[in-house]
């Protein structure tokens, strides 16, 4: 079974998601990989040295720097003519293009998968994450889309893959980039850090909430997130968010404080190596999944543990 994997990349460089899902395709079979975008030669070499990578498939224009879905889409399409399943990271740009292909191949779309049974059964989480189904496929060809939580990274480095240079397409007149609003700072990004300490709706304002979190956030060399209640009391921005409708994190040490622990945000975060809670009340379900719980006040424990730290 050959695979293709769209790359997701900045420009310069792969990003973590692309590592995870070479590790869910080579549980199919053969990995090729897509990159798509402008003036992609140094991301092309880059993924070529991916372990376990046969061939990467460059396509390169001018219409694909902003690497929209509409411009995509046809792209891999066109590939799938010589491959038999295509894989994306269930992000927010593999969940805008898996779709697509998915549709015009006229096949059923796995997603957010979080295991590889066999070349045609899946597992994936359902019910926010409090049962796991396991998908069979019939189709000829799979579309699917991997939760990069769940696997390892493959080695960004020890391949020897070839790089092919394929037809960029057209640009399509469907749509336009407009423009992008990025935030931008010192911390790591949510998804790759390997610590994170997100804060809940008990901080009771933006000013404690960010007065309170982002000492303890540098001292531990973390990123900073947020339950979703906090962000919708705009305490902080949605790109902080965690949970079901936010990102889906997987971190060595995950430090929650004033999150009670809903069904939504635990299923953003249940898969962190070790789980550290602070809440005042000792019956908040965050508790029950938490490998270290403090019952305290975080507002006299917060700042006690930014100092000793």
């Amino acid at each position: 079974m050959r695979t293709l994997v769209l790359v997701e990349h900045d420009g310069a460089a792969v990003k973590d998601a692309t590592l995870a899902t070479v590790t869910a395709a080579k549980a199919l079979g053969d990995v090729d990989l897509l990159v798509v975008g402008k003036d992609v030669g140094s991301v092309a070499d880059a993924a070529a040295k991916i372990d376990g990578v046969g061939t990467v498939h460059v396509a390169d224009g001018a219409h694909l720097e902003h690497q929209l879905a509409e411009d995509v889409a046809p792209i891999v399409i066109a590939a799938m003519d010589s491959h038999d399943a295509f894989l994306a990271p269930a992000t927010t740009t593999g969940k805008n293009i898996a779709p697509r292909v998915a549709a015009k191949l006229d096949v059923a779309q796995i997603s957010d998968i979080i295991a590889v049974e066999s070349d045609d059964t899946f597992k994936r989480p359902i019910y926010a994450g409090n049962a796991i189904a396991t998908v069979k496929s019939n189709d000829a060809k799979k579309v699917i889309t991997v939760r990069g939580t769940a696997f390892e990274k493959a080695a960004a480095e020890g391949g020897s893959g070839s790089v092919e240079a394929i037809d960029a397409g057209a640009d399509s007149p469907k749509s336009e980039f407009v423009s992008a609003q990025l935030s931008e700072g010192d911390r790591p990004e949510l998804t790759s850090a390997g610590v994170i300490v997100s804060g809940g709706r008990a901080f009771g304002s933006e000013e404690d909430f960010h007065k309170l979190l982002d000492p303890l956030a540098d001292k531990l060399g973390a990123a900073v997130g947020a339950s979703r209640a906090a962000v919708d009391a705009g305490y902080a921005p949605n790109d902080y968010q965690v949970g079901q409708t936010g990102k889906i994190v997987a971190p060595e040490v995950y430090i929650a404080i004033g999150i009670s622990g809903a069904i939504q945000h635990l299923a953003g975060m249940k898969d962190s190596k070790v789980i550290v809670a602070i809440n005042k009340d000792e019956e908040a379900p965050i508790f029950q999944v938490a490998d270290i719980g403090l019952v305290a006040d975080l507002f006299n424990v917060v700042p006690e543990l930014t100092e000793k730290l």
